[in-house]
């Protein structure tokens, strides 16, 4: 089993979807800690709906990306999480040697295209747009210390359709990270 820290800056579909994977048992991990990058992210209230600690650690409360990384990763060393999941989380990190190889990203598009500083969310889905491009999809991917870099584990390829907007696009992709 999973110990998951789930890291979160805004909505918390992915924190909802890892919720109920495990709920429904497809899914051998439970989610000790939450930490979100925002005091307002809506992803919170899945965390407290679900009865998971959580911890806000704000960028613009730290001096350097440094003692931001640390307190980030103090919070998941104290819950005892054995990975991480970047879960729409925004921030850069710098991930500590004891957490090499154990902190994962969702990005939703196929890396290394459409991914870096910026890239996230709509964001992503309207570049896909604006570049014709046929396919995209998603990545799992370990996490370094650069954004949507580092070693692949898993990409699905999702089709871009005739018509597609960001939202429609974007809620295929994500049935794929599913």
């Amino acid at each position: 089993m999973l110990d998951l820290a789930v890291l979160i800056s805004g909505g918390g579909t992915t924190l909802r979807n890892l919720i109920e994977r495990i709920a429904a048992g497809s899914l051998d991990a439970r989610i000790v800690a939450v930490v979100s990058s925002r005091p307002d992210a809506p992803g919170l209230k899945f965390a407290a709906a679900a009865n998971i600690p959580s911890t806000v650690v704000r960028r613009a409360d730290f001096p350097d990306l440094t003692s931001y990384s640390q307190r980030v990763f103090d919070v998941c060393r104290a819950a005892r999480a054995t990975h991480v999941a970047m879960a729409g989380w925004l921030k850069l990190l710098a991930i500590p040697p004891d957490f090499h190889d154990r902190v994962l990203n969702i990005h939703p598009s196929l890396i290394p295209a459409f991914c870096g500083a910026g890239m996230h969310g709509l964001h992503v889905h309207a570049a896909v747009l604006a570049h014709g491009v046929r396919v995209t999809g998603c990545t799992v991917h370990f996490v370094d210390d650069q954004y949507d870099h580092g070693p692949i584990l898993l990409q699905r390829a999702v089709p871009v359709l005739s018509g597609d907007t960001p939202q429609s696009l974007a809620a295929r992709v994500f049935a794929a990270e599913c």
